[in-house]
């Protein structure tokens, strides 16, 4: 049998938050993932698909969580790997990345210049580009984190997920369904400046966001995959926005209650629990992916 590149990850119960709310909500800790985040799910589908497949040439664009894991593949499964990122991705993960012994490439203002950037490359090298979150490979790898909540609690009824371009969100809807959890309702989470899903969601169609302007980059896809569009008509679905400010006090929380840190883009869904929103009751039982993300250190 093929070693995974992911984990198995816990479930744990927010003692806290059931002492002080009477709230019973459960914590998917992807973030407990080696590369710190759900993304590695995904990468390893994806990577190790075209592996067989005779590749061993990849491009990849990124905000910085789904490089680090296509690295982690690609040094795992003995692929060469290029990252392009957009200049927001700060100096801590692209030295990351890059410690994985993948190439680091700068280009753009936000990870849609990246991408278009890094689809160029991936024709003039003869390489796969490997998308962040816009293909069905990824989606597969993203719903085993499904596939382990199925064995590890009953269905819940409302499920929290920040939502950046949409990959993670396909998977976990494409899990729900292979599980029968259709059911459960689906509450999205983004920050101000990333809301792509929210603007499209509310539009029902793809909406292109003019820009980014969020401490959460790893959420800055200007516009979502059209696939995640597409499940949500399938779910009852709330979408919710909060300021960049709420989704960093949730880490904080987070951090006091787990003594781990995650990114403000995993932030912006720990936060529909923490603070006093309307959409979650002592009622419901209620599960939470804690998507982790790597971009964030003790020292900045």
């Amino acid at each position: 049998m093929e070693e995974k590149l992911y984990q198995k990850t816990p479930l744990f119960k927010s003692h806290k938050l059931h002492l002080e709310k009477g709230l019973n909500v459960f914590y998917k800790m992807e973030c407990f993932q080696p590369t710190n985040s759900f993304k590695i799910r995904g990468m390893d589908a994806f990577c190790r698909f075209h592996v067989k497949q005779g590749h061993k040439n990849f491009i990849s664009s990124s905000g910085g969580n789904a490089g680090y894991s296509m690295a982690y593949a690609g040094m795992k499964l003995n692929a060469k790997v290029k990252v392009v990122v957009p200049k927001t991705t700060s100096q801590f993960m692209k030295q990351k990345i890059e410690t994985l012994n993948a190439e680091v490439l700068i280009f753009g203002d936000a990870w849609d210049d990246a991408h278009q950037h890094a689809l160029q490359l991936s024709k003039t090298e003869n390489a796969i580009y490997v998308p962040p979150f816009d293909d069905e490979l990824l989606w597969q790898g993203h719903s085993t984190i499904i596939d382990e909540c199925f064995d590890q609690m009953p269905q819940p009824d409302k499920l929290i997920v920040s939502v950046g371009g949409g990959g993670l969100l396909c998977g976990i809807l494409m899990g729900l369904k292979k599980h029968g959890w259709n059911k459960t309702q689906i509450i999205t989470t983004e920050t101000k400046g990333a809301a792509s899903f929210y603007e499209s969601y509310k539009a029902n169609k793809i909406i292109e966001l003019k820009e980014i302007k969020t401490v959460a980059t790893t959420l800055g896809a200007k516009k979502i995959t059209p696939m995640a569009l597409k499940l949500a008509k399938e779910f009852n679905i709330s979408s919710f926005v909060m300021d960049d400010e709420i989704a960093i006090e949730a880490t904080t929380l987070f951090a006091k209650e787990y003594n781990t840190l995650v990114e403000p883009a995993c932030g912006a869904a720990l936060s529909a629990v923490y603070f006093d929103y309307e959409l979650i009751t002592p009622n419901d039982t209620i599960l939470v992916i804690a998507c982790g993300g790597a971009n964030q250190n003790f020292f900045n």
